[in-house]
């Protein structure tokens, strides 16, 4: 997308938002296969050879006559497709040829992100780098440089040298960006640590990059509190804000004193080159605990770059960055733009829809990264003028994949394309997969079978080592990389990455996102590990089985998570288990919905059958066994002697008695505060009369039946809504 994000009194600035996301889009099925598009391209030009040196026709000859055999033989389909993508093929083509020089440029000079920020700062040293939203602090390239310059020498003035790793464990601000640049200035790799992990996992990423040092910040003292005993005596622990944990944490340091006192000089750079290591992003384990990807400098670069040239940024755009800086997303395709092209970026801490355009006008940005669920809250808000100017592209990738797609020319739906006209040129593919165990399925030859367009698949990536840009830098854990890794999938003999995600191809080579295999799915903008849920769960449970899987809430992005728990004794404490689980997962991974079962079916193999269970969901209808959903907000109510509604609340009884409207001749029921998950933020705490057909199954609702139900009136509430932003309190026809 590029647009406009202007002030209503302002000149309209070009921009545009940068999404992370995939969408369903109508898709269409064609006989024609990409082997036989090739046989086909290679006859006509063996015919072409024929005409023009058999029968020695003229170019004015040679062409139309192969162009009317062409179409006799039922080449017309491939004609249109290449009337309708050459002009993207060639564009986006172009774009891969620049980057790719640049890349092999970086590598034979040996340059690092680091060496190319000193660049870009040399070029632009009084131009704003960053702005952070929260205080409104301002760095120019020269004072990032010089920040930057001070985190190096400090630590290298403290034995750190290259080839160590310090974790960084904070929220987004000026600082994050110039902690880890710095730190690589000395060649120091940083592993950037999910700011809303706790305790098990929060130690586990940790330990995993045998990190020497921990920098946190103040907001994070209580998190770091819960796990300094368990941590090496010999980790150094630097606090970085305003307060004073050292209370707290015995032998933490405040760093922020200590920089100012640093050098501001450049320092000794490290031995590493384009193909090193610069940092760790944490993705999640479908063994567990989260994943430490490894992140190179030519990754970050590549990354960073194909964003910017195919969608046609400019150094003198703005971009609003309110993403999480220790996601590839808010880090790589965000600050990188700065880092590398000496665009400004404005760093949001966390992502407010009531401040979205507020903020994007006060800071004139041209440019919004964004993931697809702030979409959503964005288009419950009050309607601005600056919302309609403005373009939306997509591009789909993860920090570690080696296939990523844009949808550089704004086709609706699609999270990008592969070219039909010359596929080879781009090595990915979608192959076919069992629906039930999303195995791989091979031919008779031993080889993955491509799908057609119109069939769902999984994207790979084949992985090719000379090629920095198809190359697979995989994970700390030799095991966790050797799992994303199939053989003999295009040809006997190779190797591709696997995404784990299932799309489609139409016949103009349009990808679009259909779901997410293996043991994870997605849910608030994050990558949910359903066995590292499963292992926090039945560890609360006292080892009890427990199933965790996502499960689709209609006209929500994503899935929600849900377990299934084994409970023949009824014996399951939810007030307790909630409160264990607030401690021990973040709010994205706690399951919004609990299934108790008599016992949970497994295989011959001893495996859970999850299959079924993802099948039936949370609908009532489905499912006899007790249901309940989390109320995320725990909140506490009571209408007159009835009791505080307890953290977790049955779905068939969604619908909660309000004793505190009493002038409505109809019932009137409280839409309880966890189904701001299923609904849009304004639906949120929603007063409803209950209709007939609820009144005589004694005001209760299913929860599947509750969701459609909201969604139908969404039409109608939206010039309803209360001075607070809700729905008014109305009787539903």
């Amino acid at each position: 997308m590029l647009g406009a994000l202007g002030a209503a009194n302002a000149p309209p600035a070009r921009g545009f938002a940068v999404t992370e996301s995939g969408v369903r889009g109508s898709i269409s099925v064609v006989s024609l296969s990409l082997q036989a598009t090739m046989l086909r391209l290679a006859a006509f030009a063996a015919l072409l050879l024929f005409f023009r040196v058999s029968l020695e026709l003229s170019w004015a000859q040679a062409i139309p006559a192969l162009f009317v055999f062409y179409l006799g033989s039922g080449g017309w389909d491939f004609f249109l497709i290449f009337i309708k993508t050459v002009r993207r093929d060639v564009t986006t083509g172009l774009v891969l040829l620049r980057v790719k020089w640049q890349v092999w440029r970086h590598v034979k000079e040996k340059n690092t992100i680091a060496k190319i920020f000193q660049k870009t700062a040399s070029k632009y040293p009084e131009k704003t780098a960053l702005i952070f939203q929260g205080t409104g602090e301002s760095w120019t390239f020269r004072q990032l440089d010089e920040y930057s310059n001070q985190v190096a020498n400090f630590f290298y003035g403290q034995g750190f040298r290259s080839g160590d790793v310090v974790a960084l464990f904070m929220e987004s601000r000026n600082q994050y960006v110039g902690l880890w640049l710095g730190l690589a200035k000395i060649g120091v790799e940083t592993a950037l640590v999910n700011s809303n992990l706790r305790m098990e996992a929060l130690l586990h990423c940790i330990t995993i990059s045998n990190s020497k040092a921990v920098v946190f910040g103040v907001e994070m003292t209580e998190a770091m509190q819960e796990v300094q005993a368990s941590l090496e005596k010999s980790i150094h622990l630097y606090w970085s804000g305003e307060g004073s944990p050292e209370s707290a944490l015995s032998g933490a340091k405040h760093l922020d004193p200590l920089l100012q006192t640093a050098q501001r000089h450049q320092p000794i750079p490290p031995d590493k080159g384009f193909l090193d290591k610069l940092f760790y992003i944490y993705t999640s384990g479908t063994t567990g605990m989260p994943k430490a990807a490894i992140v190179v400098n030519c990754r970050y670069f590549r990354m960073s770059s194909l964003v910017f040239y195919g969608f046609r940024m400019r150094p003198d755009d703005v971009m609003y960055d309110c993403l999480p800086l220790y996601h590839a997303a808010g880090n790589i395709v965000g600050i990188g733009q700065c880092l590398l092209q000496g665009m400004t970026i404005v760093i949001r801490k966390k992502f407010s829809a009531s401040h979205f355009w507020e903020d994007c006008v006060k800071y004139n940005c041209t440019i919004v990264q964004y993931i697809g669920e702030i979409c959503r809250y964005l288009l419950n808000q009050p309607y601005q003028e600056v919302e309609r100017q403005h373009r939306v592209a997509e591009f789909y990738g993860a920090t570690e994949c080696n296939c990523s797609l844009g949808n550089f020319d704004n086709n609706v739906g699609s999270c990008g394309f592969n070219s039909r006209i010359l596929p080879g040129v781009y090595p990915i593919g979608l192959v076919k997969v069992d629906e039930d165990t999303m195995e791989l399925i091979r031919g008779p030859d031993g080889v993955c079978i491509r799908c057609q367009p119109g069939e769902p698949g999984q994207l790979v990536g084949r992985i090719v080592k000379s090629n920095p840009l198809q190359h697979f830098d995989g994970y700390l854990n030799q095991s966790a990389t050797n799992k994303k890794i199939a053989r003999d999938v295009f040809t006997k003999g190779d190797a591709a990455y696997l995404t784990g995600d299932v799309l489609v191809m139409d016949k103009y080579g349009y990808m679009y996102f259909r779901d997410r295999t293996g043991d994870t799915f997605r849910w608030k903008g994050e990558n949910v590990s359903t066995t590292e849920v499963e292992g926090t769960l039945s560890r609360i449970l006292s080892l009890t089985d427990v199933v965790v899987y996502g499960v689709e809430i209609p006209g929500i992005e994503g899935k929600a998570g849900m377990a299934a728990i084994a409970d023949p004794d009824n014996s399951c404490d939810l007030e307790s288990f909630a409160s264990e689980l607030k401690k021990a997962l973040p709010l994205y991974a706690r399951p919004v919905f609990l299934r108790f079962l008599h016992e949970v079916s497994k295989t011959s193999t001893y495996k859970f059958q999850k299959m079924e269970l993802r099948k039936q969901g949370f609908d009532p209808s489905l499912v006899k066994d007790k249901l309940y959903f989390l109320d995320c907000r725990e909140m506490r109510r009571s209408s007159g002697t009835d009791p505080p509604l307890p953290a977790w609340a049955q779905p068939c009884m969604s619908l909660w008695p309000c004793s505190m409207v009493k002038d409505m001749s109809d019932p009137c029921y409280l839409v309880d505060t966890s189904l701001g998950l299923l609904l849009p933020p304004f639906m949120d705490a929603a007063l409803f009369c209950a209709p007939s057909s609820l009144q005589k199954a004694g005001g209760q609702v299913g929860m599947k039946g509750l969701v459609c139900l909201c969604f139908d009136l969404l039409s109608t509430l939206g010039s309803q809504r209360n001075s607070w932003g809700f729905p008014a309190a109305m009787s539903v026809p």
